[in-house]
């Protein structure tokens, strides 16, 4: 077996009793990615409309108390947290849009198109106007119940995942929130919409270290689930009786494997709004771009991911400055083409 798996390039990791099987064609190229995604991303902190040339840049970042309190302002609380939620954002929705492709074994399904974004948004836009002095630490948990609530009922309607019905059902749920908080944007007072409109377009503008760090915690706890389950995941791909045989759980790993892209696109509506279409179009980039199994998908999808918001965000914040466009906006002119492309392709399985 081991002769098999170098021959077509595996190798096997051991750690104690632990193994893990790697490609290491999949980690260069998985390194290479995560290496130029951190040059942009560095390169981009002196873009601006407040330019910093390079040595000052440097200070800044490495020596704040070298330079003005300007410029350690824009970089330490204005672009740095607004480039780490872009990355870590991206990298959320690109993991809950793999895992959820990969439950459903449907390349159409993605947390954002079965209303899980609007029923956490509903909720969380509840929040934040009906009771303003709530901690900010209580949005993601939060938007998870509005999540998890329009993921059941869609799920519940549905009754299989597997199918086209899925997404159709889900999009309709989601026009339904979406009603609802059109509703809400031509009833609220001007100043309470103004808030919501900003929000809702899933603009980084706002991002501090605090919301950085709460959205960290529950990625983290997302991005364990998935990676924990993956091997699993991998083994069910083969079909319920063979994953049965091989000793998987399956109604568990359908839950797991739902439950976290539930938490992970949640927390991301929770902290910077909608971002659409990034679980959607950041797995089929990761199988075009690397491909390989469950493990490697998640990785390539995360890096996607965040390369797809923060490449959003940086074109909404430079294209026409000084005037700034969300990176949700900005998305969804990406996105919708894509998921037409898509919907096209499988025009004969509707």
């Amino acid at each position: 077996m081991s002769e098999f798996l170098k021959r077509h390039g595996y190798r096997n990791l051991r750690m104690g009793k632990a193994s893990i099987l790697v490609d290491p064609r999949i980690v260069l190229a998985c390194a290479m990615m995560a290496i130029v995604l951190a040059v942009i991303a560095a390169a981009s902190l002196s873009a601006g409309s407040f330019h910093l040339a390079l040595p000052d840049l440097a200070r800044a970042v490495f020596d704040p108390q070298a330079v003005g309190t300007e410029q350690r302002h824009v970089v330490w609380d204005i672009r740095l947290p607004r480039i780490a939620m872009a990355l870590l954002c991206g990298a959320m929705l690109g993991l809950s849009g793999a895992a959820m492709q990969s439950i459903t074994r449907n390349g159409l399904a993605d947390p954002g198109l079965i209303g899980v974004k609007e029923g956490a948004a509903v909720m969380v836009l509840s929040l934040v106007i009906l009771a303003p002095q709530v901690g900010i630490v209580w949005r993601p948990l939060v938007g998870m119940i509005g999540g998890l609530v329009t993921a059941t009922i869609v799920v519940v309607i549905a009754r299989d995942m597997s199918r086209v019905r899925f997404i159709l059902i889900g999009i309709g749920v989601s026009w339904l929130f979406s009603a609802a908080i059109a509703i809400f944007m031509t009833t609220a007072n001007i100043r309470d919409v103004q808030t919501a409109l900003i929000w809702l377009s899933g603009s980084l503008h706002a991002a501090t270290w605090p919301l950085v760090i709460i959205a960290s915690i529950w990625g983290c706890i997302g991005a364990i689930v998935l990676f924990a389950t993956a091997r699993a995941s991998d083994v069910a791909l083969l079909g319920n009786h063979t994953a049965t045989g091989l000793g998987v759980n399956l109604p568990v790993l359908a839950f797991l494997r739902f439950l976290a892209p539930v938490v992970l696109t949640a927390a991301s509506v929770s902290c910077v709004g909608s971002l659409g279409f990034v679980g959607l179009v950041a797995p089929h980039i990761a199988r075009f771009l690397i491909g390989g199994n469950q493990m490697a998908l998640l990785v390539s999808s995360a890096l996607s991911g965040a390369a797809l918001v923060f490449l959003a965000d940086t074109i909404g914040r430079l294209a026409f400055a000084p005037l700034q466009i969300p990176a949700g906006i900005v998305m969804s002119m990406l996105g919708v083409p894509f998921f037409l492309i898509l919907l096209w392709r499988r025009r004969d399985q509707l």
